[in-house]
């Protein structure tokens, strides 16, 4: 796996700034930035899709490491889109998925209505198909012409993020962004209306909304959502504008299901041989700390080894609880007599899985796990 790097635009300025991790070999992925935030937008969630994608992070012009003289005044987001392309093609990369923040979800938008044959799936993340109307983003266009981006530093917290939330790195990308390349983003902004182009989307879709958003609310995604053939919606509590940098763990949640599909199978295998209720308990104790290692989890123990069909529910359950009362692990042993129980086995089968790990387990073990799995069938069955 490479690590993290940036890559430096091409001399003649036709390649936006980069940066990329994760296996050459793995499917791309291609990340996205809001106006006035550069690639470290990124920072708390790239790493991590980068343990199964080629993740492509990439500066808007003006912003970040990107020459300002990328685009123009009267830009589009067809300029931006050409230009995201045009890096795609610069890496060897045909078809991508793709995830962004805002503009850059537009962008999104854009290549999944414009060139079907280059998005693999998509995911829109705060952002919306009209951003209300052109009047106010030509109001920014000319303010920052003539005054440059020093009076939208003081409030970008407030447009970007909670209230008592910040993250400075990114107060810092919007006080260094080039006043032109801003504008000309603000221009596209301002002429971007795809909402009657929606149902043309074939890629599978995601929109992901910051319930406390302001700018682009949850009912801008539910209108995606709604237009797009057989797009899911998410909402991110506790989140505003810039959500993977404010609720990093629940957008990398919400991105893993939609872009790994072993993950996604994975998941729903866990919950019907686990349950909602210990999987949701699971997923809410998710930190980043622990998030890879869930990911470990739904994508490979459940999403290869259960799912193969080589045995059934019924057979795995038996070997795992065999397998826990062998190694000591009764707390989850009880986790699996519930799951042995969804999977079909009788409290009489159960006990006699528990019986013959007496033999090759150990009387004392066996003992153990008849304390475990009686307190557990008893749940059901009162006075057992």
């Amino acid at each position: 796996m490479t690590s993290p790097a940036d890559r430096p635009a091409a001399s003649d300025g036709a390649v936006l700034h980069h940066r990329l991790e994760g296996s050459a070999a793995a499917p791309p992925l291609l990340l996205g930035p809001s106006l006035g935030t550069s690639t470290a937008l990124w920072d708390r969630v790239a790493p991590e899709l980068s343990v199964s994608h080629r993740v492509v992070r990439w500066d808007l012009p003006g912003h970040g490491g990107s020459p300002a003289g990328l685009i123009g005044p009267g830009a589009t987001v067809a300029d931006l889109a050409a230009l995201v392309l045009a890096l795609a093609d610069s890496l060897g990369i045909g078809r991508f998925s793709y995830a962004g923040v805002s503009l850059g979800g537009a962008v999104g938008l854009h290549l999944a209505v414009h060139h079907p044959e280059r998005v693999e799936k998509l995911a829109v993340i705060c952002s919306s198909a009209h951003f209300n109307g052109s009047k106010p983003w030509e109001e920014r266009a000319a303010l920052v012409r003539r005054e440059g981006v020093a009076q939208l530093v003081g409030s970008a917290a407030a447009r970007w993020f909670t209230p008592g939330f910040t993250v400075e790195r990114l107060i810092e990308d919007q006080r260094t962004v080039d006043p032109e390349a801003y504008a000309a983003c603000c221009d596209a902004l301002a002429a971007f209306d795809l909402r009657g182009q929606l149902p043309r989307i074939a890629a599978p879709t995601l929109a992901v909304a910051g319930r406390e958003d302001p700018a682009t609310p949850p009912a801008h995604l539910r209108e995606i959502a709604d237009a797009v053939p057989g797009a899911a919606l998410a909402e991110v509590p506790g989140a505003s504008h810039l959500a993977p940098a404010e609720r990093p763990e629940a957008v990398l949640t919400a991105l893993r299901a939609h872009f790994d599909g072993g993950t996604r199978r994975g998941m729903e295998v866990r919950r019907q041989v686990l349950g909602d209720a210990h999987v949701d308990a699971a997923q809410a104790r998710q930190s980043a700390f622990t998030a890879r290692f869930q990911d470990f989890i739904s994508r490979y123990a459940w999403g290869e080894i259960w799912t193969d069909e080589t045995l059934g529910r019924r057979e795995r359950s038996m070997i795992t609880m065999t397998a826990l009362v062998a190694h000591g692990h009764y707390d989850e042993l009880a986790m699996h007599v519930r799951a042995a129980r969804r999977n079909g086995l009788t409290p009489e089968e159960i006990g006699a899985v528990l019986l013959q790990t007496a033999v090759y387990c150990g009387v004392p073990a066996a003992n153990s796990a008849f304390a475990v799995a009686q307190r557990v069938l008893a749940e059901e069955r009162p006075g057992l």
